[in-house]
């Protein structure tokens, strides 16, 4: 039976920044998810780093601090799949008055000991470019800086990081159960694919299960913990485009929720997000009618163009497993992150996670390993100035790496090698190799999406169904029509 320092149950952003981080350090760890990789709420966020304008309002100052230090360090730490953004926010007359945002984004501003991102200003909307799409209404706001982040590959990259260390990652792979033995827990998992059972032994068991933490601890711990969790829904909706500008929009609405507007793979829009009580089904999230058209409604609140339904493309939604600190309204809730130990006469720990963000998991694994210093022997922290793999060049010199992998495969037009630059940064060179010519590149499944990345996707990034490629390591997606898509499929079903 093989023994480990560490089982990591759950494959979202926490599990997989703890896996790196304790490899790093020289654990021995095992995570396992119980489907893909940053299947459930990781790869259904509004993909922003960000330190949480709206957090302000709830005086949750040290998560939006922490949040905006963060923000530039992962920008550092992966440019290929972060990058600045600027956002504009219309003022609502009748809404916060002009000079309360004013003096919010000015502390967003100071809170953040900015180094790489521009400061807030105030704008003119009526002869701002930003205006243009705007309701006549609306003639003065504000532009501020914040980060975008392709969320699912993010998790992606701290597992193939953590690999790289050593960790064992098991994708489709369900946590059965567990009992702590002399020295160890023995611990049984389920392989998704074939359902046979084996079984393992670790020191201490991280609890990242993100929406099915308190599932876990319920049903194999014997609800060992006081605490509890509160799922909340956030569905967003893709449009097509709604403005033709570079600038992305932050509304607030009457209900006190902010909604964004973010221009998403070239032809689209992304808005989002509500917030609502989860009560339903984990495994069959969805944004439902009311909330499509809540969203709907909000944007065309502020934007000309009245956008219905028939606009929307794509829907999707996720849950926050946040802690249940016992507040009322589902948007005050706090979105920091609560760790629990739990362990037996000093002994074989159960580390559970309740809560937190995409922007701070580095901070909330480096806080897991702290927990586990009384239990293992454990190297110092490392990862604030590592990088990502993919992510060794500076952040302004994203343009340089896609113009020499343009020229080195001359073969890829722009659109084609600024898409591989931003999913794989520095290894897009790995997957394109010795070509010299599309045809090296194999079998084209549309969008540019060839035989050579499939492969390398498949090879080392646990892809194994087209929904793996198509909408967690891509969004082509998108792109993509159903003969496209059941090529691709068949495909996979010779090499998976």
């Amino acid at each position: 039976m093989e023994e480990f320092d560490l089982l990591i149950i759950g494959g979202g952003i926490n599990g997989s920044g703890v896996a790196r981080d304790a490899a790093g350090r020289g654990l021995k760890v095992l995570l396992c998810e119980k489907d893909d990789l940053a299947q459930a709420t990781s790869s259904s966020s509004t993909k922003l780093i960000h330190g949480g304008l709206r957090y302000l309002e709830n005086f949750d100052f040290k998560l939006v601090r922490e949040s905006l230090v963060e923000r530039e360090t992962l920008l550092r730490s992966m440019p290929h799949i972060i990058w600045p953004l600027r956002f504009v926010l219309p003022h609502h007359s009748g809404l916060r008055p002009y000079w309360l945002i004013r003096l919010g984004l000015l502390f967003y501003d100071y809170l953040g000991s900015r180094k790489l991102l521009e400061g807030t200003k105030s704008v003119n909307l009526l002869s701002h470019p930003s205006g243009a799409p705007l309701k006549d209404e609306f003639t003065k706001g504000f532009e501020y800086s914040d980060c975008w982040v392709e969320d699912s590959r993010m998790v992606v990259l701290n597992c193939r990081d953590a690999k790289n260390f050593g960790a064992k990652i098991l994708t489709r792979t369900i946590f059965h159960n567990a009992e702590r033995g002399k020295d160890y827990w023995n611990i049984n998992l389920v392989n998704g694919r074939n359902k046979q059972r084996f079984s393992v032994k670790a020191k201490a068991i991280i609890n990242c299960a993100g929406p099915w933490v308190q599932n876990i601890i319920e049903n194999n711990f014997n609800n060992i913990t006081n605490s509890s969790l509160r799922l909340i829904r956030g569905s967003h909706i893709v449009v097509k485009s709604l403005f033709k500008n570079k600038y992305n929009y932050i509304f607030q609405n009457s209900d006190g929720r902010v909604i964004f507007a973010i221009p998403y793979e070239e032809n689209y829009t992304l808005v989002g997000t509500t917030d609502i009580e989860h009560k339903g089904d984990l495994n069959n999230i969805i944004c439902t009618e009311e909330e499509k058209e809540y969203l709907i409604n909000s944007i065309n609140s502020y934007f000309k163009f009245r956008a219905n339904k028939k606009n929307i493309v794509w829907s999707f939604s996720g849950v926050r497993p946040l802690f249940d600190d016992q507040k009322t309204s589902a948007q005050k809730v706090t979105r920091d992150y609560v760790i629990k130990t739990v362990d037996e006469n000093s002994k074989l720990p159960l580390v559970n996670i309740f809560g937190g963000k995409i922007t701070t998991y580095r901070k909330l694994a480096e806080k897991v390993l702290n927990e586990l210093k009384p239990y293992l022997s454990i190297k110092k922290k490392w990862t604030q100035n590592s990088k990502l793999p993919g992510g060794n060049f500076e952040v302004h010199d994203f343009t340089k790496l896609v113009d020499e992998l343009s020229k080195k495969y001359n073969f890829l037009d722009r659109k084609w090698a600024n898409r591989l630059i931003r999913a794989y940064g520095t290894e897009a060179k790995d997957i394109l190799g010795e070509s010299e010519s599309l045809s090296d590149l194999g079998e084209n499944f549309g969008w540019n999406l060839t035989e050579k990345e499939v492969l390398w996707l498949i090879e080392n990034e646990w892809a194994e169904t087209v929904d793996d490629i198509l909408w967690r390591r891509s969004k082509i997606g998108l792109r993509l029509d159903k003969n496209e898509v059941h090529k691709l499929e068949l495909f996979l079903n010779k090499k998976v």
